[in-house]
């Protein structure tokens, strides 16, 4: 008797940059940040700017261990800053990227990426966290970045990137906020690599900051007005569709794509690795 192909799995994915849970209020509730996650029904989860004991603006919470254990999925932290307590007895201040997901995370591992100093502005450091997941007997990677907003920094990343990608074997998955626009020349050399799942399916107008909020002063409504928020995706993978969730629990809008992944082989490497997972 001839054995069953077996069927490929289906993901949901989600790309949100929760802001440590600060709402368009001004108010910071990591509660109805959870909601958004929960009501999305998406089964693999990347989020950007997540804080662990980072400061009094988060309450010192651990938002990861917390997301985790309030959504009931694993958990891969990527501490992009991470500062030391001045009391040796409290847990370091960290800020970074999440992947939350409802099927086991077998490999995780932090990309610190290249910083390009300026005397003026921002230089934060920037990451990437990858991971591998096992869903249903077959694994994908998943990355899960948050770009800098400055150009040669943002094209060193890029570059950094696309080296990292090779040397997975796993169907992948990249997510985040990339701050640029799709027209970026940044952005064209990912899509040479990967496929931008929202013009995949002819969405590219799905604008993703800033949230939907009615000034103060004028009470003017005013709309999201660029798409810097992402989520691609290689040859194995096929996109079924995709939305913009609306809500203004952060600055902001949450994406996700339900996509069909293709079956890969175990890869021994895989299964012997360190699992360093941070939760």
């Amino acid at each position: 008797m001839q054995e069953k192909k077996k069927k490929a799995p289906i993901v949901k994915v989600m790309s949100f940059n929760i802001a440590h849970g600060l709402g368009m209020d001004g108010r910071v509730d990591l509660e109805r940040t959870a909601e958004v996650i929960e009501d999305s029904c998406a089964n693999i989860i990347a989020l950007q700017e997540v804080d662990r004991y980072f400061s009094d603006r988060s309450s010192f919470m651990d938002q990861v261990g917390w997301l985790s254990e309030r959504l009931g999925m694993y958990a891969a932290y990527g501490p992009n800053i991470n500062i030391a307590p001045q009391d040796s007895r409290r847990s370091n201040h960290q800020y970074g990227n999440v992947i939350l997901s409802k099927s086991p995370i077998i490999f995780s591992e932090n990309h610190l990426l290249t910083q390009v100093y300026c005397p003026f502005g921002n230089n934060e450091q920037r990451g990437m966290l990858e991971t591998v997941i096992e869903i249903e007997g077959s694994y994908v990677s998943v990355f899960n970045t948050h770009l800098a907003l400055k150009e040669d920094e943002l094209a060193t990343s890029v570059d950094e990137m696309l080296m990292i990608f090779k040397n997975s074997h796993f169907p992948k998955i990249i997510a985040g906020d990339f701050n640029a626009a799709p027209s970026s020349i940044h952005m064209q050399k990912l899509h040479h690599r990967v496929k931008d799942v929202f013009l995949k399916m002819k969405r590219g107008d799905s604008y993703t900051y800033p949230s939907p909020y009615v000034s103060s002063v004028s009470g003017e409504v005013f709309q999201p007005a660029t798409r810097i928020d992402y989520i691609f995706a290689d040859h194995y993978v096929e996109v079924i569709q995709v939305a913009t969730i609306k809500t203004a629990v952060s600055d902001h809008l949450p994406i996700v794509a339900d996509m069909i992944l293709t079956n890969v082989k175990v890869n021994d490497k895989v299964r012997a690795a360190k699992v360093h997972i941070t939760v």
